[in-house]
């Protein structure tokens, strides 16, 4: 037996396998480029066939063995091109969990293509427009899904290089929590990553054909014809099959094991096949996961199978994978007029900001205001970022919010499962089934600490939303504690920002680092010493689920202040799901003044001031209704008007926010513009 000590190159292997582009049906663009290096890594000769299967045979004589995996994963494919540019899709291959397809609703996807992989959100209500979808209650199905690339029609899906039956995935790296690798169908693949590393050793006695095949969410019929082809004669066969709650090893007639069609029985010539199945967590999820201790029991129970001496840890073996990296460092394309506001948006987006907890969000625009205004740049007593410039009078607000919706610890259970509070509006679904990343307080050093782990999916669901949510990260309550979690602590979802079509733009968070970051390239054009008038630009905290921080500044400067301008979101109705009735307001089409929302109105005299600031400056203006909140509320009790100043955004507070990038630009301008203009009596 393996002593159960987990070596880097196991932790590696795991993540590689777990994390390879393999759809069912389009394995072999995977599998073939691997022939070198497991060549390499385990002493043979491996041979691809027409569909991608992989074979290899080591020793001689009899017995006769078959070991095989099954390297390909259920998805879906576009069906569908519409005459908006959005796509639409069918689930390719059978899944068994009931939340697998509304796991992929709301978040980034990807676009498998010949040219590579094209990244895009799958479209969900927005989270403010929760009154209108209070009758979406059955869980998502692939029939519901629209997925949104950036394009505006057929042509601009064209040249990205997208088709018909082109497969689409979950844009989404495997990743580690405890002492486990997550990933989809991860059990299956941990299957592959053990059989390659059984492969490196030696047949002892007889004859052993290894195989890693195709379409196995079909039924296994990629072995059943690599068998049959070969003219290989196995006594007994193996299946690495997917994870489930419990490890099995058991021998199953044709028809006793769902999973494998009674046609690949028949083409292997075979009366049964020894099915070995690991434990793990979360089986059929995006989520799933398989502990180390399960991973090194596969190994073994794959070694015994192929007649080969237990290898070592170190015999697992990692393959390249891509890595899905953030925007912030995408080399810029040359001629991009929206590099520099794209790096700078990513670098603020990608960072968590859960209310109380916004500390890293302050230091990074601290770090990025111009020198007049970091020296003037002051933090009160909550958190707020507040800089002054002009003389004493006439004081015109500008403010944005520094978090995001989120969670809380709210309770620790003995089994490690933490219960969460919700930080604003956030969308259950939309969270349930993902990475989980829990933040710790800002360090000594000042270095950041977080803890992966994911928010629990439901086993069975017919209704959309959990009632509540929870997390888990690999450690009991015991280990939970010792490691500093505590109840208030933030936990959020990992974030990776990129760059859809176009200048179209996507990442968790948008509401508000959006904003923040229009202000900040606003300050960063404005003269100080040009302005007739007070002018505050803030930066604010606890905006979400309750306007804290406005409440603090408008306790000290709301008498005072003439008007307010929240630089926040116009929520719009410019996506598939949602009714053009409110609301429209397109993206790319210009910011947007928002002049009706739910707690406030602008005065007609505000938004004509706004608008001849916007022609002045040639910037295009929208203006329109549209619900939620802003920070600027808690001025209006001290008879300051509050004004939105906003982007139209799609999919709001969930993690496939989208706005365009020509819009945000031109909010930019538009801030500096108005901050600019005396305001009128």
């Amino acid at each position: 037996m393996l002593v159960p000590v987990v070596a880097p190159a196991q932790q590696q292997a795991l993540a590689s396998w777990i994390a390879l582009d393999a759809p069912v049906g389009l394995e072999r663009r995977t599998t073939v480029p691997l022939i070198p290096a497991l060549t390499r890594a385990t002493g043979g000769s491996w041979q691809g066939d027409a569909l991608g299967n992989l074979t290899l045979r080591k020793g001689s004589g009899l017995p006769r063995r078959v070991v095989a995996c099954a390297i390909d994963r259920a998805g879906f494919a576009v069906t569908h091109i519409t005459s908006t540019g959005m796509l639409r899709l069918h689930r390719v291959g059978n899944v068994a969990h009931p939340l697998w397809d509304q796991a992929h609703e709301g978040q980034q996807l990807e676009i498998l293509t010949e040219r590579g992989a094209v990244p895009a959100v799958s479209a969900i209500a927005n989270g403010h427009f929760a009154q209108q979808h209070r009758k979406d209650s059955l869980v998502v199905t692939a029939d519901d899904l629209w997925v949104d690339v950036g394009a505006s029609s057929p042509a601009d899906v064209a040249a990205l290089g997208i088709r018909l039956l082109d497969p689409v995935q979950r844009r989404l790296d495997a990743f580690r929590y405890g002492d486990r690798t997550a990933g989809a169908q991860a059990g299956l693949r941990a299957g592959c990553a053990a059989l390659v590393a059984a492969a490196t050793g030696a047949v002892t006695t007889g004859e052993t054909m290894f195989v890693i095949s195709v379409q196995s969410a079909f039924g296994w019929p990629g072995v059943g014809g690599a068998v049959a082809r070969s003219g290989f004669a196995p006594t007994e066969i193996t299946l690495l099959a997917n994870g489930r709650a419990e490890r099995q090893q058991r021998w199953v007639r044709a028809g006793q094991f769902a999973a494998v069609n009674v046609g690949t029985f028949r083409a292997m010539r075979a009366d049964s096949v020894r099915i070995v199945s690991p434990a793990v967590r979360h089986a059929g999820t995006l989520m799933e996961s398989i502990g180390d201790a399960d991973a090194t029991w596969l190994l073994e129970a794959a070694a015994a199978a192929a007649g080969v001496s237990t290898p070592s840890s170190a015999a697992w073996v990692p393959v390249a994978t891509r890595h899905r990296s953030s925007a912030a460092l995408d080399a810029p394309m040359p001629g991009d007029p929206f590099a520099t506001l794209t790096r700078s948006l990513a670098q603020l987006a990608d960072l968590p900001g859960v209310p109380t907890h916004e500390w890293r969000v302050r230091e990074a625009i601290l770090a990025q205001l111009p020198a007049w205004a970091r020296d003037r740049a002051v933090v009160d007593s909550v958190g707020n970022i507040i800089v002054s410039a002009g003389p004493a009078r006439d004081t015109v607000v500008f403010m944005a919010h520094m978090d995001e919706v989120a969670y809380h610890v709210a309770a620790i259970v003995r089994d490690g499962t933490v219960s969460l509070r919700e930080r604003g509006g956030v969308i259950n679904s939309a969270w349930e089934g993902q990475p989980a990343v829990l933040h710790f307080p800002k360090a000594a050093t000042g270095a950041p600490d977080t803890l992966m782990g994911v928010f629990v999916p439901r086993d069975s669901a017919r209704v959309k939303n959990p009632r509540a949510l929870t997390a888990w990260f690999g450690l009991d309550s015991a280990a939970l504690v010792a490691r500093g979690v505590r109840v208030g602590l933030g936990v959020t979802s990992p974030k990776v920002s990129v760059r859809l079509f176009g200048s179209r733009f996507t990442g968790r968070s948008m509401d508000d680092r959006a904003g923040s970051t229009a202000l900040l390239m606003a300050v960063r054009t404005i003269n100080p010493a040009s302005l007739n008038h007070a002018v505050l630009f803030v930066w604010s905290v606890q905006e979400e689920g309750g306007l804290v921080g406005a409440q603090v500044v408008a306790a000290s400067h709301g008498a005072s202040t003439t008007r307010i301008y929240s630089i926040d979101t116009f929520v719009s109705s410019n996506t598939p799901l949602e009714s053009p009735h409110f609301a429209f307001a397109p993206l790319g089409n210009g910011p947007v003044l928002r002049a009706i929302e739910n707690g406030s109105i602008s005065p007609p005299t505000v938004r004509a001031q706004v608008q001849r600031a916007a022609a002045a400056a040639g910037i295009p203006l929208q203006i329109g209704l549209t619900q939620g909140g802003t920070d600027g509320t808690t001025f209006t009790f001290f008879g300051a008007p509050n004004t939105g100043l906003s982007w139209p955004g799609r999919y709001s507070h969930t993690p496939a926010e989208v706005l365009d990038l020509r819009d945000l630009q031109r909010l930019a301008r538009l801030i500096a513009a108005v901050a600019q203009q005396r305001p009128e009596k």
